[in-house]
């Protein structure tokens, strides 16, 4: 009985092991990062190595942990594996740099925040790394690894900004971080915005713990929380320091600190409170004094950070949108980083070189600088591609473009892969519009305009080319005050092509590409004007800059299917769908099973073949619930279905796409990367081969090319190309890779004229470098079935042969390819079995024909044959459709190709007795040697004479060998004949006269070359045959000596 339930088990396990989707058996699916990194993102955190100052560490907001190890000049992700890519704080243990810490959640609550997942270590360097623990704290900010005793480390958890949850604090280990203590702790609202050691006593440490709470309409910056606190005994007890302290009256906000690295006792602190100021202390914290309220600083919540000179504590720099320099302890400021000299505001991150002052690390909202003379120049980062992008645009041009705006770095639009040699570049790249930037959807029929926004419903109507932007913000016609959320919806009319829906608390439609609005929708938002104050958020310091507008329209999605059925969704849980144009709406937020009222509702997508079938994603992370929740309707929303929650799915959701061509086929964008279904949402994989675990806000399929696009929170654009494998395995089940062998849908393959490189040709390591598509032919999608460990360690990489049939059924092409287990990726250059051209080098048997003549656009079959499996599939040839061409020019071409041929196979002929009678030169050499016959000397002497013949008749064909220095002869027939192939394989029409005349030449000269080489076998080699068979030579006996 045991045995027969070990085998039912076992059993069991085998099916369930057959048939998944595992995303490393599909690493040749190459996700590529397309850029841009000119407008990089916010960099909330930098270390360095102060043993090696090349050697950097920068953290982005919402981009993960990167090192570069030549000062700046390169940089490489290290932390993408993780949970999250959200980065507070890092500290190396300086006695040791291998080791590293780094806290994950951003420490800057603005509306945009990410939080993250714990404390991490790494001992090797950042090569991998270990989650320490903490993880519920969601942001660190500050992290100190004890100078004597790397053991004890401190962290600062600032907590999760959208709620009361008791994890925030100090946390201190004794032990590397196996176990934690809490020791400072004041209440759920509370966490340290900063913190730091006394540079001479690693056992003083100063905290400014701040009171503060956000909400999806509101932020509020202290309160009676709030405070600075200091200890002496590394935590063990702790002081507020009160207003006999020198501390200001009233609730406190934020506060900054720094101590004066050259005199300890000298400290500085940040204070927001009912005034701001820049507090000063000369006893080493126990008391404090003000020094100024001016120029310190306009946004304490996002920016309170202040940083000493190592060697004069009267310098110090103060950053928040600008950086200002004080060179008299704090007493005036002046700017030395801000527009004027081209450096993005909004800093939160700085590092001043122990060693050299001058030397200085800045992060802000718009990536990274260094500056090698005290701040007075800079140099911008750019190739840290660490934007975060809100949503996702695409056009239909060849190449299509890619569209979408930024968190405080505009809206962009640039190719998903260039027709061009190298990569695609920062300069590839056109700003649109600035602000923050948000959708931008270009026109159907003409994307030389478009739509891009900025904050709070500013939206315009672009012109790529001349630049021209018309404002189009809707305005209401009895003047009304009008709600637009930070991040508004923008919707195009797919029946109209100037059509276009905006969303405030209204739905408003424009026939006209925005000159004129009609509003066609009651306020669709619950209205609560609890939740519309956001004119006086920010607590103690004000804040309004539309990131808190509530009630609030976030999406609206009109159907492609049926005209008049629009849906239309909101921040404060109301989802709405009208069936008639917007004449009558319904709210069907209440039959979302599980999803609690109010929740924010950021994307609606529609089937393209069913206008009752919907998907919406719905998070409340906002309000401290970082749930997953995403839905299903086939009936207009009168029923759902939940197909995303935290049984399958470990973080809250942004985004949602399904596959036009496969319904079952669904992508989830997540916090935590991006996650895959092929049935429809009843099950997910979290697909994080090849792609980091970064927040993905939208998504996009493009309709012609089949891929993936997705507009990341932190990582910029990526592009899936070609998801053909997995519409296919959506179609006929994921059991279809249990199959040892398979061909997948090949997509449309083009012949493409490409340009050389543009602006820099040499670009080093020192530019952003996006991933460019190949474009070398059709792509070939293989399935090899893995095997388990024992048969990888024993199993042979094997070819799989290709065969390319023609529509007549001809064979046209056969080539091999060797495969590796899971999904290969092979191409075919789109042409045809091509002729071997005259060469040195000796071809194995085996060896696959060179590629030939371009075929001509049509269908064609590729027969595949791996290990005993056969499968085939078909594909489309296309011509450059930006070139213009006649299939009659064609197939003139391929005329001429083919008598050109014919010219090659001649040449190669003769060239093949020159190569036969050199090896049999040297074999009768080798023979003569070892015979005692005094006649080998007259035959040796000859030998040489006719080694000498046949070396300048090689000379004909090509350069001499064993030539010092280099030699491009154009005169000899290896290059007579290759210049034809330049002249006629550029020309997409019939070649011309030019052309023609490299044919002519070639024609000529090969006549003249294997005309010599006859004269030479007639006249010298035939009376040296018989010289040579007169001798009878006996090779047995000549081979025995030679193996004595």
């Amino acid at each position: 009985m045991k045995r027969m339930i070990v085998l039912i088990f076992l059993m069991v396990i085998q099916f369930t092991m057959d048939g998944q989707f595992n995303p490393e058996d599909f690493k040749a699916m190459k996700f590529r990062n397309i850029g841009p990194a000119g407008m990089s993102g916010r960099v909330t955190a930098i270390d360095v190595d102060l043993s090696n100052e090349d050697r950097i560490f920068a953290g982005a907001a919402s981009g993960g942990l990167w090192l570069s190890v030549n000062g700046g000049i390169s940089w490489k992700p290290i932390f993408d594996d993780q949970s999250t890519l959200s980065i507070g704080a890092i500290e190396i243990n300086q006695s040791n740099p291998a080791e590293v810490w780094v806290g994950t959640g951003e420490g800057n609550p603005r509306n945009s925040v990410n939080v993250g997942g714990g404390l991490y270590k790494s001992i090797d360097g950042g090569k991998t790394w270990k989650l320490m623990g903490l993880k519920a704290t969601k942001v660190i900010h500050r992290i100190i690894v004890h100078k004597d005793n790397p053991d004890v480390v401190y962290v600062a958890a600032t907590g999760s900004p959208w709620g009361p949850h008791p994890e925030r604090g100090v946390y201190r280990t004794t032990d590397g971080g196996k176990t934690w203590d809490k020791i400072l702790f004041v209440n759920n609202l509370t966490g340290p915005a900063d913190m730091v050691v006394d540079p001479s006593n690693p056992n003083k440490i100063i905290v400014g713990m701040w009171q503060h709470q956000r909400t999806p309409w509101d932020f509020t910056s202290g309160g009676e929380g709030s405070g600075m606190y200091l200890t002496y005994d590394g935590g063990d007890n702790w002081k507020r320091l009160e207003e006999e302290d020198g501390m200001p009256k009233g609730d406190l906000g934020r506060i900054g600190l720094a101590f004066a690295p050259s005199k300890p006792n000298i400290v500085y602190a940040l204070i927001e409170a009912k005034e701001n100021g820049l507090y000063k202390s000369i006893d080493g914290g126990a008391s404090w004094s003000l020094v100024s309220k001016k120029n310190i600083g306009n946004r304490p919540f996002y920016y309170s950070e202040i940083y000493v000179d190592p060697g004069n504590e009267n310098r110090i720099f103060n950053i928040y949108t600008y950086i200002s320099l004080s060179e008299d302890g704090g007493k005036t400021f002046r700017q030395i980083a801000d527009y004027g000299n081209a450096v993005h505001p909004d800093h939160h991150a700085f590092w001043i070189s122990p060693s050299d002052p001058s030397f200085l690390l800045n992060g802000n909202d718009g990536g990274m600088n260094i500056s090698r003379d005290g701040g007075m120049t800079w140099e911008f980062v750019d190739n840290l591609p660490v934007g975060q992008f809100y949503h996702v645009g695409i056009d239909n041009e060849f190449p299509y473009n890619v569209y979408g705006g930024m968190q405080d770095n505009g809206s962009w639009g640039g190719p998903a892969y260039v027709l061009r040699s190298g990569s695609i570049r920062n300069s590839d790249w056109q700003e649109l519009m600035f602000g923050d930037g948000f959708d931008v959807s270009p026109l159907p029929s003409d994307s030389r305009y478009g739509y891009a926004m900025s904050q709070g419903g500013n939206v315009g109507l672009y012109d790529k080319v001349t630049g021209r932007t018309q404002f189009v913000k809707p305005t209401h016609p009895d003047h009304k005050p009008l709600r637009y959320n930070w991040n508004a919806a923008l919707a195009q009319d797919p029946f109209n092509d100037c059509g276009v829906y905006f969303g405030s608390q209204y739905v408003h439609y424009s026939t006209d590409c925005g000159k004129s609005w009609q509003i066609i929708s009651p306020d669709l938002t619950t209205n609560d004007t609890t939740k519309q104050k956001q004119a006086i958020s920010g607590g103690l310091t004000i804040d309004a800059t539309n990131a808190e507008n509530h009630t609030t329209l976030l999406a609206i999605a009109p159907s492609p299917v049926t005209e008049g059925v629009i849906w239309a969704s909101s921040d404060d849980g109301n989802l709405q769908i009208t069936q008639d144009g917007g004449q009558s709406w319904n709210n069907v937020a209440s039959r979302l099973p599980g999803l609690p009222s109010g929740s924010w509702i950021p994307q609606i997508e529609v089937s393209h073949d069913n206008a009752a079938e919907a998907w919406v994603v719905a998070n409340n992370y906002r309000r401290n619930d970082f749930k997953p929740y995403t839905y299903h309707t086939s009936n207009y929303g009168q029923s759902w279905t939940r197909v995303a929650d935290d049984s399958q799915v470990d973080h809250f959701v942004c985004s949602i796409v399904q596959d036009d061509h496969s319904p079952n086929l669904v992508f989830l964008g997540t916090d935590g990367g991006l996650y895959i279904s092929f049935d429809k949402g009843k099950n997910w994989t979290h697909w994080s081969e090849g792609m980091p675990n970064v927040q993905i806000r939208d998504m996009k399929i493009h309709p012609r090319e089949g891929d993936l696009v997705l507009a990341t929170f932190g990582r910029a654009f990526w592009v899936l190309d070609d998801i053909n494998p997995l519409r296919k395995m959506a179609d006929n089940g994921i059991e279809l890779i249990d199959n040892d062998f398979l061909a997948f849908d090949t997509p449309d393959a083009y012949h493409v004229s490409t340009r050389s490189y543009e602006g820099i040709r040499f670009n080093a390591q020192g530019d952003f470098n996006g991933d460019n598509r190949w474009m070398g032919g059709a792509r070939l999608s293989l399935w090899v079935k893995p095997g388990d460990m024992d048969d990888k360690k024993e199993k042979k990489k094997k070819d799989v042969l290709v065969k390319v049939t023609n529509e007549s059924g001809d064979t046209i092409r056969t080539f091999k390819r060797s495969l590796d287990d899971g999904l290969n990726r092979i191409y075919w250059g789109l042409e045809e079995d091509g002729i071997i051209f005259p060469s040195r080098r000796e071809r194995k048997p085996d060896a696959d024909l060179p590629g030939g003549m371009d075929v001509l656009p049509g269908t064609y079959k590729l027969h595949f044959a791996y290990n005993g499996n056969m499968d085939s599939t078909m594909v489309e040839v296309k011509m450059d459709p930006r070139i213009e061409w006649k299939v009659s020019d064609l197939e003139a071409k391929r005329q001429i190709m083919e008598d050109y041929s014919q010219i090659i196979d001649q040449a190669r002929e003769s060239w093949g007795k020159i190569n036969k009678a050199k090896k049999t030169l040297k074999l009768i050499k080798g023979v003569l040697e070892v015979q005692q016959d005094t006649s080998k000397v007259d035959m040796l002497k000859h030998l040489k004479e006719l080694t000498g013949d046949l070396d300048s008749l090689e000379t004909l064909y090509f350069n001499p060998q064993g030539l010092k220095g280099i030699q491009r002869n154009p005169n000899n027939l290896s290059s007579v004949l290759g210049g034809v192939r330049r002249y006629v394989n550029s020309s997409w029409g019939v070649p011309g006269d030019n052309a023609m005349n490299t044919i002519s030449r070639a024609r000529i000269e090969t006549e003249k070359v294997t005309s010599a080489v006859t004269s030479f076998f007639n006249e010298k080699w035939t009376p040296f045959q018989e010289k040579v068979r007169e001798m009878k030579i006996d090779l047995f006996s000549v081979m025995e000596e030679k193996q004595e």
